[in-house]
């Protein structure tokens, strides 16, 4: 692109040059200027039906391209992306929340325009707290130095930022002499020094030295980093929930998924059990530790982030994460091919369908993990969803997508438009429960629209599967939707009723075969029938929500 002169085609423009392609959004008087703009420029502008799906699809963009982007209007627009934002922010995903507002000539005198709250700096307010940079375009003479900090700052600690643009100033001329100035951040080269040496230290003394992977591989695209270090030092990887898939489950240096009594339990007990444990941009978050039944010791443990590193009991700052690894990848750690790794793997078994037998969970996943290929990304909502998918072995990296922190419902469907359009020629498997269906399934309105084709399970128990256990009440129950109908409202897709073994089989393999337009599979459950770590999860979280 050109060097563009306004300031909403400078953003445009810059937010290109980061590798945004699709922007997701749903319009509004006071952004309608700069819809336009992204209309005649090479970059998709993706309507949905409402904002949060909006928000969600511009998460899981960003979570698989480095950044993403989601446009909407002042204050009904921007605060329902409010949640989306947190979720962002707690999941480290750089989405560039973009709202208009009313123009700074229109302000004069305080008027009570439509969509204003209190302040005219009300919605940017609140989304100072959800961002980790925010700005507002109101000054031509430094909007373009100010775009490029607050995308600077996501592309740094990959967290949401907010621009606010004025209607007034989408076509307002920024300053002609701005050149921007690239900085590149790098670490203390002494601190960094010293802390490899402590920890190639810690693990050429260790016995059973383990890598613990997580979120932050993914955000910073460390996936082939990872990747080299535990091929050249022969060290075992073991994953997060958050971290899920962030190297090929089939890698035979993986050792499985840890979540302390939430996971595998071999996995957990080698885990546990070691002299040295290097954590990669791990997020201590109560699900991630198995609602704290992990037990991590600090003194055996190398701690990295990209905010902080701790070896042991010392803390160094200003050493980035991606450098400490690089920097440990040409480390003299021992190669050592002695270790004794835990058999976590469970043989797939050929799924044989007894027709007329209930579907149930175990038997929904067993069978779903044989129908996994390399073409397939998992987008897994909060719930059975994502618990029994745990044990999904995904084939690819960076394959598995979910709100496993923040854990906000509804996720799964509009992520399956970011995702798909993000990674182009992956087809995404939506796993959700049905009363988070009910929240943003109309989502699938937007796949039928650019010509996307996810297949959607439902897991139809009537209700919040997940409350159930906590504290039960028909304040858990959802209205059963006819979800196998809902082809027949959109005008395209597939739908498919499965109460049995022998439907479930049928409609898979239909569903493959269906590459038009989405599917979704209505698989019909018991209401207390749950995997295993949902029950162990349920049953940590009831003791707090009965106090």
């Amino acid at each position: 692109m050109e060097f563009a002169t306004s300031i909403g085609s400078y953003l445009i423009q810059r937010l290109y040059e980061e590798g945004v392609r699709q922007v997701f959004g749903v319009p509004g008087d006071f952004i309608l200027q700069f819809d336009k703009l992204l209309e005649d420029s090479p970059i998709q502008f993706i309507n949905t039906c409402d904002e949060q799906g909006a928000g969600f699809a511009a998460d899981a963009y960003a979570r698989l391209r480095g950044l993403g982007a989601v446009c909407v209007t002042y204050s009904v627009g921007g605060l329902k992306i409010a949640n989306t934002t947190a979720q962002a922010f707690a999941e480290k995903s750089p989405v560039v929340v973009i709202s208009g507002a009313p123009g700074t000539n229109e302000r004069t005198q305080n008027p009570l325009l439509h969509h204003k709250i209190r302040d005219f700096d009300t919605q940017y307010k609140v989304f100072q707290e959800l961002t980790i940079a925010s700005t507002i375009l109101d000054d031509p003479s430094v909007a373009f130095s100010e775009i490029d900090r607050v995308l600077a700052a996501a592309l740094r600690y990959k967290r949401p930022v907010y621009i606010e643009i004025p209607r007034d100033m989408v076509h307002r001329a920024g300053n002609p002499n701005y050149s921007r100035k690239t900085q590149t951040e790098e670490s203390n080269s002494d601190t960094l020094a010293e802390a490899i040496q402590e920890a190639v230290k810690l693990i050429n003394a260790a016995q059973q030295p383990v890598i613990l992977a997580d979120v932050e591989i993914h955000r910073f695209g460390l996936q082939d980093a990872l990747l080299e270090l535990t091929e050249k030092t022969h060290i075992p990887v073991a994953e997060t929930v958050l971290g899920k898939s962030v190297i090929s489950e089939h890698h035979p240096n993986y050792i499985g998924l840890y979540a302390g009594a939430l996971g595998d339990e071999l996995t957990c007990r080698y885990v546990e059990s070691s002299d040295c444990l290097i954590m990669l941009g791990v997020f201590l978050t109560d699900i991630n530790l198995g609602i704290f039944t992990a037990n991590l010791d600090p003194k055996n443990s190398i701690s990295v982030t990209s905010e902080r590193t701790s070896i042991q009991f010392h803390t160094y700052e200003n050493i980035r994460l991606q450098d400490f690894i690089h920097h440990l990848i040409e480390a003299d750690i021992q190669q050592r091919h002695d270790w004794v790794l835990p058999n976590y793997r469970k043989q797939l078994q050929p799924f044989t369908p007894v027709a007329g037998n209930p579907i149930t969970i175990a038997r929904l996943f067993e069978r779903l993990n044989l129908f996994l290929d390399n073409d397939l990304i998992v987008i897994a909502d909060v719930g059975d969803a994502l618990f029994a998918g745990l044990d999904l072995s995904v084939h690819g990296r960076s394959r598995f997508l979910s709100p496993a922190y923040y854990a906000s419902l509804g996720f799964a469907v509009p992520a399956s438009l970011g995702a798909q359009v993000a990674s182009v020629g992956m087809r995404p498997l939506v796993l959700v429960g049905d009363g988070a269906f009910q929240m943003t399934g109309m989502e699938l309105s937007t796949a039928v629209r650019y010509g996307l084709n996810p297949i959607v399970v439902v897991l139809n128990n009537g209700g919040y599967g997940t409350e159930r256990p906590m504290l039960d009440g028909r304040f858990n129950d959802v209205l059963p939707w006819r979800y196998s109908q809902i082809p027949n409202l959109l005008g395209a897709g597939r739908g498919f009723d499965v109460w049995t073994e022998g439907e479930l089989e049928t409609a898979l393999m239909e569903s493959r075969a269906h590459l038009e337009s989405f599917c979704i599979l209505d698989v019909h459950l018991d209401a207390q029938d749950t995997s295993t770590a949902l029950k162990r999860l349920t049953a940590g979280l009831s003791q707090r929500v009965s106090g």
